[in-house]
């Protein structure tokens, strides 16, 4: 028979490795706290459980309360006739899931937007529509590197906050929200009971075959939908057919009239320039010329032929690589190479899947042109004036002012 003492420490033990995989931290008493910070859950039975602040304030509901609301709804099924009855029900049933009650339901998008586009508007407008007048939060990713993230995550939305002024307040700069499971982990821990996910209509499967998957695991949402914010054909003219792979080519080919294109009207002739640059400055490209990158590494999807053939040569990808999903965020080790897929597991053993197409090689802890991180860059540092003065290719001004300065 199991003593007290071993019952104990099983039901520790399992809440422990929950709570590890969610990282949660326990604060000594049977409590665990989020990342923030915040108390979140309590071992019960074993067991994690979570404190959802907006179920428990319907719990506390009085009585009478609901009493009154059940009796105004049966009088107005009296006094209204079925025939104006029935449409309206049908009409709400049509938001119902959408909506699904004030402030429970929060629709997210998370992308690389690097650099933002034209057609990334259409992926706001789809996500607004699906708000209906909900919680409405966008997610910019935060990996950095020269070759398919050239912005840094301040740039970038400083820019999309510009190209898109009517989501300003809805665009989230936040350094936690590395990867789809870091948002969706985050609105669990803010007590929303339903998500909707905006993707665009070739990611749709992905998002929702990971998102549904480790619902239960490492968020508890009652409905998850993932919403597609509409087909993208990547040889078409116009926003249906923009993309950031096509907006980083155009740099590295010096092609400025094709890049004024994909952005929105919204960003004028200066400020277009101005991100131009800073791709251009991003990607280490100084002469623009092609040769700079093969079309493969900063535009996958347009050269999938020779990234096969690098591919199954063995130069990329291979067994116990770190490398980083473009869509989702996730960073996991390569533990299976498939005919054009990976199959990966992050540090915390979830597992993906992802095609080679949209993966690259792990970037951790990139600097970014500047030569330092961006939270470094604080007006009147050192590091700010270094990264001044290599924007500008001054690097001799702090001699010259040394030299001739006033004694």
């Amino acid at each position: 028979m199991k003593s007290f003492f071993h019952f104990l420490s099983e039901a520790q033990s399992q809440a422990s490795m929950q709570a590890k995989k969610l990282n949660l931290k326990s604060d000594g008493h049977g409590g665990w706290l989020d990342t923030r910070g915040k108390f979140v859950a309590t071992t019960e039975d074993g067991k994690l459980k979570f404190v959802d602040k907006k179920k428990a304030k319907t719990d506390d509901e009085p009585d009478a309360k609901r009493k009154t609301a059940q009796a105004q709804t049966q009088t107005n099924k009296v006094q209204k006739p079925q025939k104006e009855t029935q449409p309206k029900t049908e009409k709400t049933s049509e938001t119902e899931d959408q909506k699904s009650g004030d402030g429970e339901t929060i629709t997210v998008a998370f992308g690389r937007f690097n650099p933002p586009t034209v057609g990334h508007g259409k992926l706001l407008s789809a996500s607004k529509k699906a708000s209906v007048g909900g919680d409405l939060k966008v997610y910019p990713s935060r990996t950095q590197d020269p070759k398919k993230n050239p912005l840094d995550p301040d740039m970038k939305i400083s820019f999309m906050k510009k190209m898109f002024p009517d989501f300003k307040e809805n665009i989230v700069n936040d350094d936690d929200m590395k990867s789809i499971f870091n948002v969706l982990t985050t609105a669990g821990e803010e007590g929303y009971r339903n998500v909707n996910i905006i993707v665009g209509s070739d990611r749709q499967a992905e998002f929702e075959n990971l998102a549904t998957k480790y619902n239960g695991d490492l968020y508890n949402f009652d409905n998850i939908r993932v919403i597609s914010a509409g087909v993208r054909d990547a040889d078409a003219e116009g926003v249906e057919g923009m993309s950031a792979s096509k907006m980083r080519k155009a740099v590295v080919d010096g092609d400025f009239e094709s890049f004024r294109r994909g952005t929105p009207k919204e960003l004028d002739d200066g400020d277009t320039q101005a991100l131009f640059d800073a791709v251009r400055q991003g990607m280490n490209v100084k002469k623009m010329k092609k040769e700079s990158y093969e079309l493969w590494e900063i535009a996958p999807r347009y050269d999938q032929r020779t990234l096969r053939e690098r591919y199954l040569t063995g130069d990329l990808f291979k067994i116990g690589d770190i490398v980083e999903n473009l869509n989702t965020g996730l960073i996991g080790k390569v533990m299976r190479r498939g005919t054009n897929y990976l199959i990966c597991v992050t540090e915390q053993d979830n597992m993906f899947k992802s095609w080679i197409r949209d993966v690259m090689e792990a970037v951790q802890n990139y600097p970014g042109p500047s030569g330092v991180p961006s939270k470094q860059r604080e007006i009147g540092t050192a590091t700010n004036r270094d990264y001044a003065m290599r924007m500008t290719g001054t690097n001799s001004i702090k001699n010259f002012i040394n030299k001739y300065k006033v004694k």
